[in-house]
């Protein structure tokens, strides 16, 4: 893998949705050592404590609270910071609440999709976009090989769905809107990242952890 270019990212204005969770905070921290002139959109941190206080990100940013389902208010930001590159991670990103808020889901990972793309091509200043959705997107067939790119797209949970709608969406703007305007855009499956930082619920090295520490509170 080619290590990033730090001429291509010095001075470069990228917005990142989600920049104050787990892969969104990582991804702010490298583009600033890059050089990147970054604005963030996302809710408060989903955790606390959060790698994005304990590192200091919204220091470093400008760093606005917005949901990305209110189209009108996301579309008046991203004119406002006239990106020319967008990483959009902000998700509903835990299986299980899924199932505990499948409306919620849908609305953050579709429709806030939908919103962004929207407010991206009527940015002028806006050169590429990675929609950043997940391996799940793919429908389990309980195989033992790993899914390739033509997999059929599917989900059995709420959350694997939403990420196979999130790809379509991507796919529907890029033929009917974003290649006629030159807009590149690519979407990024990614599947679990481990790394400093995650204090998410439902994580295996995250959950280890927190129970060796409960652990010893009694010994």
């Amino acid at each position: 893998m080619r290590a990033p270019d730090p001429s291509f990212w010095r001075g470069r204005r990228v917005l990142i949705t989600g920049h104050t969770g787990f892969k969104g905070a990582w991804a702010a921290l490298w583009l600033h050592d890059l050089g990147a002139e970054i604005t963030g959109i996302a809710l408060e941190p989903p955790t606390s404590p959060s790698l994005f206080e304990t590192a200091g990100i919204g220091g470093f940013l400008e760093d606005r609270r917005i949901d990305i389902r209110d189209g009108n208010a996301l579309a008046a930001e991203v004119a406002r910071a006239a990106p020319e590159v967008v990483l959009h991670l902000a998700a509903q990103s835990l299986v299980r609440r899924s199932y505990e808020d499948p409306v919620e889901t849908y609305a953050t990972n579709v429709m806030g999709t939908v919103h962004l793309l929207e407010a991206v091509r009527r940015t002028r200043s806006c050169r590429s976009v990675l929609c950043v959705t997940s391996d799940k997107c793919y429908r389990n067939r309980e195989w033992e090989w790993p899914y390739r790119e033509n997999d059929e797209l599917g989900g059995h949970d709420p959350y694997s769905s939403s990420k196979a709608c999130a790809e379509l969406v991507s796919s529907a703007f890029r033929d009917s809107f974003l290649r006629k305007a030159g807009i590149p855009i690519a979407t990024g499956r990614a599947g679990n990242v481990l790394g400093g930082g995650d204090w998410a619920d439902d994580r295996l090295l995250p959950d280890l952890i927190r129970a060796f520490q409960a652990c010893l509170l009694y010994t």
